[in-house]
């Protein structure tokens, strides 16, 4: 059963896979399009076609979380408070003032000030986390274990962000405190086989999504996904522009890319159903 907001879907499903896709979404609120620099810009750090990689989860009868809305509206995968999820390291912040470049996403004086950025949190974020902990607390009333599967993808080569050339598969599992370890060395084996490159809590640990859901104690295995674009995308390393940014989805270009992940989450199914 798919259910449907303005900005908000869901589709029930009834094993115990949770998949979320919180940065697929490029809908900005036409009364907050005057204050930035360019749409584009503002869409540009989009989890691009990641719903369509993914679209298979459907046919598993997993449950699939969805926002429409642009990560430069709010990131809901950041943490609430503002709270850097990375001490140390360049991130971008819960409403975005910045690209991944570093390029301003507003013009001068019309960033967020805090009374717009808890209205958002109001209007998005929470309701995305009450949602997914709602399908969650029902699938874990039915099954022993549950997997919350964190979609995400990034540019290869983003210089303010990590250095060189990012590996294709990047699992991040809170350096372990998201998931079993069982989980996780699955799913790394399945990113092995493919030939490509994979870090396990590198760069990338996973997000507040991860963090505030994976609860192994109590059957609740989070486990995030970051893929590197140019594993699914004939993507163009190094800068963008409006002229080569987004690649369009090729389904044979990201055919192996896409087998295994379904081997991904039919493990991720095994590990819930052992």
């Amino acid at each position: 059963m798919t259910q449907h907001t303005d900005w908000l879907k869901v589709r029930r499903g009834q094993v115990p896979l949770v998949i979320s896709l919180p940065h697929t979404g490029t809908d900005i609120p036409a009364d907050m399009q005057h204050a930035l620099r360019s749409l584009w810009l503002a869409r540009k750090d989009a989890d691009w076609w990641i719903e369509t990689l993914y679209d298979f989860a459907a046919e598993m009868d997993a449950t699939v979380i969805r926002t429409t809305v642009s990560r430069t509206v709010i990131d809901v995968n950041r943490d609430p408070s503002g709270v850097s999820l990375y001490p140390g390291q360049a991130t971008t912040e819960l409403c975005p003032t910045t690209s991944f470049d570093g390029e301003p996403l507003y013009l001068d004086g019309q960033q967020p000030d805090a009374l717009e950025i808890e209205k958002r949190k109001t209007r998005y974020f929470k309701p995305y986390h009450d949602l997914l902990q709602e399908e969650v607390t029902r699938l874990r009333a039915q099954h022993p274990k549950v997997v919350l599967y964190d979609c995400h993808s990034i540019r290869s080569v983003i210089p303010r962000l990590f250095e060189g050339t990012l590996p294709q598969f990047n699992i991040g599992t809170n350096s372990g405190l998201a998931c079993a370890e069982a989980l996780t060395k699955s799913v790394e084996a399945h990113c092995v086989a493919s030939g490509l490159e994979v870090v396990v809590n590198g760069r990338f640990k996973g997000g507040s999504i991860t963090r505030l859901n994976g609860k192994p104690e109590a059957g609740v295995h989070a486990i995030q996904m970051e893929l590197a674009c140019r594993a699914y995308l004939d993507e163009p390393l190094g800068p963008v522009s409006e002229q080569n940014w987004p690649t369009p989805y090729d389904p044979a270009y990201a055919g192996p890319v896409r087998a295994t992940l379904r081997a991904i989450l039919d493990s991720c199914l095994d590990f819930a159903h052992s």
